[in-house]
């Protein structure tokens, strides 16, 4: 899936002109990498905040056109407002074909609703991840990762080396060396006889309590010394 992205040459910088630049529905931003020098842009808001809610956006090649000129780009970070729906700056990085780069891809979890250990064994799916970061060329890079939970069984799990990955594709070192789980299946918790025996009980009567009925009586019995007295 290959999304255009269009950009202006940004001349103004500073936060004075950033604020300006926000106010007539435009984004600063800045695309650098691939040894070139950085170049400041800027971006229409609007197809902006609509290509964020893309997962595709994140995570694959961009086709950007700056000036007539078109650079392969990878969306590397932005910045949001606060509290509302605006983008206050945005990151691209240059592209070069020939050198590996590192992202972050989703996971696509398919197949839950047939997993043996769900629909026999009475599981439930947890997923430990949503994403793993991965290591290739950028012609390589895929758009996310699928995971197949067909044949899980309760108490297994799928983990980064149990993963199908495209021709090129690989996870990052430290991913490889502790491959750890990235779904599980296992039965839901429930409390047991024990655990609800063990639980602490507190009654509820119309009684004070024993210090407090001390007290009470105590004082009682001071009225009635005192009636005699007088």
């Amino acid at each position: 899936m290959k999304i255009a992205v269009t950009a202006f040459p940004r001349t103004l910088q500073g936060t004075s002109a950033s604020r300006r630049l926000r106010a007539t529905g435009r984004v600063p931003g800045i695309i650098y990498g691939a040894d070139k020098a950085a170049q400041a842009v800027e971006v229409d808001h609007a197809a902006l905040l609509r290509h964020l809610k893309l997962e595709a956006f994140h995570a694959s090649i961009l086709d950007m056109t700056v000036g007539g000129a078109n650079y392969p780009v990878l969306l590397r970070d932005f910045q949001m407002h606060p509290f509302k729906a605006q983008v206050l700056h945005v990151d691209f990085q240059r592209v070069d074909k020939n050198k590996k780069i590192h992202m972050s891809v989703p996971l696509h979890f398919v197949n839950a609703d047939t997993c043996v250990g769900v629909k026999l064994g009475g599981g439930v799916v947890q997923h430990v991840m949503n994403e793993i970061e991965i290591q290739c060329l950028p012609d390589d890079l895929p758009e996310y990762i699928e995971v197949d939970l067909k044949d899980v069984q309760v108490g297994d799990s799928i983990h980064i080396a149990d993963l199908t990955l495209s021709k090129g594709v690989e996870p990052v070192v430290k991913l490889k060396h502790d491959n750890p789980a990235v779904v599980t299946v296992h039965l839901p918790r429930t409390v047991t006889a024990e655990e609800e025996a063990a639980a602490p009980v507190t009654e509820i009567t119309g009684q004070a309590p024993e210090g407090e009925a001390a007290d009470a009586g105590k004082k009682e019995g001071d009225k009635k010394e005192a009636g005699k007295k007088e």
